[in-house]
């Protein structure tokens, strides 16, 4: 049994006619696409919760491009939502398989990867069958003919669909996602928040304080980030790159320099990177590269002699550790970058939303070419998709680990 409470205690007002729309039936389908902090997953979890204790005969699914980013995503936020609602005692949270059990009747949330099709073609429920499916970060998925393929998978057997598809659109107009909303489908709802209407003591003063920022400081990134507006028009990543030389009257003040290492052999290269970073101004600086395919740990610590005592954060992935553990023989200052689900697209995010990424096309003419020519993927249609493409990136990928630890500080 629920526990006493206004949903409005726990759910942003702005998903009163998404919550109707399931309520009444006039829906099955809905789409919640928002910025930062707009709520839209907190209402998804509430919902399939609700839809699945109204339905002692359904099951739930959970889905995400990529099963390793569950656990701390779209699993943590079902089981607020299990705790909102004070059920805490009734349910019972797996991680292998990884489930939400409702201990009076034995039905299950499951929460899946689409990069395992497998799992999702031979998906078997101990009764009844699945009435719940959510898509999180939807615009990650490859596009619309893989949804509709899992759609075909999950749905079936039974009366009842509910479907949520929720994401933080993608910047450009041209993502499939994003074209995804502008057509009008029977059973659908496609509903738009952003952290403007959602209660601002939920978020704090942190927060509004760093929204107020972005927004005075880089207005398109904050449109994009904290409204949910698409904005750009093509497929590049960073708008936000001006090419020029950087004097050393300008190195010679800056208060503190900032150095990766994205490491390789042949054909992908080694590549170190110099930077510089204005919180100021939110103006990062890039004056210094190093570049070089075939060459030992030795001969590389030999060239880059003068970081010895620099603080140097490194690609900690595949080799990575047996080479920062051969530099740090030979006495350099350098960790491995700490990585994990999300970095990626947490810290490309954070670089395009700088104001602005100063390159010297002299001094990193690698730097340059890669940051400007680098774009979003697209399918074979040409429709841009979310993601960012792992290839022609050496330089951009230092960049990332040595701003780690600044990007990592939330709100910088």
């Amino acid at each position: 049994m629920l526990t006493t409470f206004r949903l409005s205690d726990i759910v942003s007002p702005a998903f009163k006619d998404p919550h109707r729309a399931f309520k009444e039936k006039t829906h099955n389908q809905l789409v919640l696409r928002g910025g930062r902090a707009s709520g839209k997953s907190s209402f998804a979890s509430i919902e399939g919760i609700l839809i699945l204790i109204k339905s002692p005969d359904t099951h739930g699914v959970v889905i995400r491009k990529v099963g390793n980013t569950l656990r701390t995503s779209v699993y943590a936020q079902y089981l607020w939502a299990v705790s909102a609602l004070g059920l805490h005692d009734k349910f019972k949270g797996t991680v292998s398989p990884m489930e939400l059990i409702y201990k009076p009747t034995g039905q299950k949330i499951m929460f899946m990867g689409a990069d395992d099709p497998g799992k999702l073609k031979s998906l078997k429920v101990p009764f009844g069958y699945i009435a719940y499916l959510h898509f999180e970060e939807l615009d990650q998925f490859a596009g619309e003919d893989e949804v509709r393929n899992i759609e075909q998978s999950v749905l079936r057997g039974g009366p009842l669909a509910y479907e949520i598809k929720s994401f933080n659109p993608p910047r450009t107009n041209d993502n499939w996602a994003n074209k995804y909303c502008l057509v009008d489908k029977p059973g659908q709802l496609i509903h738009t928040s952003s952290y403007l209407t959602t209660p601002q003591e939920w978020l704090g003063e942190r927060f509004l304080n760093d929204a107020e920022y972005l927004r005075e400081i880089n207005y398109p990134a904050y449109e994009h980030e904290y409204l949910g507006i698409p904005n750009g028009t093509g497929g590049n990543v960073f708008d936000n790159v001006t090419i020029r030389p950087i004097t050393d009257d300008e190195t010679f003040v800056f208060d503190r320099c900032y150095y990766g290492i994205d490491w390789g052999w042949y054909p992908d290269p080694f590549h170190f990177v110099e930077c510089a970073y204005t919180a100021s101004t939110h103006t990062l600086y890039i004056y210094g590269e190093q570049r070089y395919n075939k060459k030992s740990n030795e001969a590389l610590a030999g060239d880059l002699d003068q970081y010895r005592h620099c603080r140097i954060t490194a690609d900690s992935g595949g080799e990575g550790p047996k080479s920062i553990d051969d530099f740090r023989a030979r006495g350099f200052n350098m960790r491995g970058a700490i990585k994990g689900p999300g970095s990626v697209e947490y810290s490309m995010k954070w670089l395009a939303s700088l104001k602005s990424i100063i390159i010297d096309g002299n001094r990193c003419p690698y730097a340059a070419k890669e940051f400007v020519d680098y774009e979003y993927e697209r399918d074979k249609d040409g429709n841009v998709i979310s993601g960012y493409p792992d290839a022609n990136n050496h330089a951009i990928d230092a960049v990332r680990y040595a701003m780690e630890e600044t990007w990592r500080r939330r709100g910088q």
